[in-house]
């Protein structure tokens, strides 16, 4: 605390979120509120199903319900901050400001590292069936979970270090919800050149590396698909992969629309883009994947007809 206090003579921000109106803060807080519970309550139920149903002790469910324990903890990183500005102060101390900066980074990558390693679980699955359980085991499951949570905590680190070496003056108020690094970079009054160079270099290749493996994985798929004799066969072929192709639309379309475009030009229309990925697509997620999944809605409704007796009365 005492050395983030030291490169900065701001100890707050003021974060000025969606709207400066007044009359706008109740409504947006009921519907942050919503999408907040529904988010919560909907990865939850698909952590349950996982957990309990022994047919989706796969490893396509696992990565499903570590992902969705990832969304939680990043929505939660987020919304309850949003739903406190809405109706109270809209400040945050500089330590708070930066540590949700870390979190954020962190847990966002992490979504995006799972979803490269979703993906290659359905290339095994698909391109390479007979090999599947050795390709896939329970070992090599766990470390690629592992991977996917633990490297980009450094991307993550590196960007708050750096950015813990600017300072910042006078101003420090924030047009944006949360505490993101290009709204933070612009507030600084000293130069910013290696953290824009950190930001265009390690940054990309972080955030593109994954989207490329993704990109290769579905192609080769797609022509193992196109390989198929039945017309059933691809149908069904299609159908396991198409949750997650959109997933990985909604999701990496709205982050290459914010962070793949200079610092300069970041401007307040960015919101609803940051928006889709932060908030709506945790809270989607639950609702793609199970709405076209036979498996896991059986999975579902088996958890929920088990709770059903014991909250009814004796």
């Amino acid at each position: 605390m005492e050395r983030l206090n030291q490169t900065s003579s701001v100890s707050e921000f003021i974060l000025l979120g969606l709207s400066s109106r007044p009359e706008d803060q109740k409504p947006l807080f009921i519907l942050f509120l919503i999408i907040y519970l529904v988010t919560v309550t909907g990865n939850l139920l698909i952590i349950l199903a996982v957990h309990s149903d022994p047919q989706l002790h796969t490893p396509m469910y696992f990565f499903l319900s570590v992902l969705s324990f990832t969304d939680i903890c990043f929505t939660t990183t987020i919304v309850p901050r949003m739903l406190v500005n809405f109706l109270s102060h809209k400040t945050i101390s500089y330590a708070g400001c930066l540590t949700q900066m870390y979190f954020i980074y962190a847990l966002g990558n992490t979504d995006s590292c799972l979803l490269a390693v979703m993906a290659f679980d359905r290339y095994v699955a698909i391109c390479d069936p007979f090999h599947y359980v050795t390709t896939m085991s329970y070992r090599r499951c766990v470390l690629l979970v592992a991977f996917s949570c633990s490297l980009p905590h450094f991307h993550s680190l590196l960007h708050v270090l750096l950015l813990n070496q600017l300072t910042f003056c006078d101003s420090k108020v924030i047009h944006h919800f949360l505490c993101d690094i290009s709204p933070l970079m612009k507030l600084s009054c000293s130069p910013t050149l290696i953290n824009e160079i950190v930001i265009m270099t390690e940054g990309p290749v972080l955030l593109v590396t994954p989207f490329l493996f993704i990109t290769f994985s579905y192609i080769r798929i797609l022509i193992a698909i196109l390989k198929i004799p039945s017309t059933s066969g691809k149908c069904k072929a299609f159908s396991t992969c198409g949750s997650h192709l959109t997933v990985v639309t909604l999701f990496y379309g709205s982050i290459f629309y914010v962070y793949l475009q200079p610092v300069s030009t970041y401007t307040v229309r960015d919101h609803m883009a940051t928006i889709v990925y932060t908030v709506l697509s945790s809270m989607l997620n639950p609702f793609i994947y199970s709405l076209r999944n036979k498996d896991l809605k059986q999975g579902l409704r088996k958890l929920l007809g088990r709770r059903k007796p014991q909250a009814a009365p004796p």
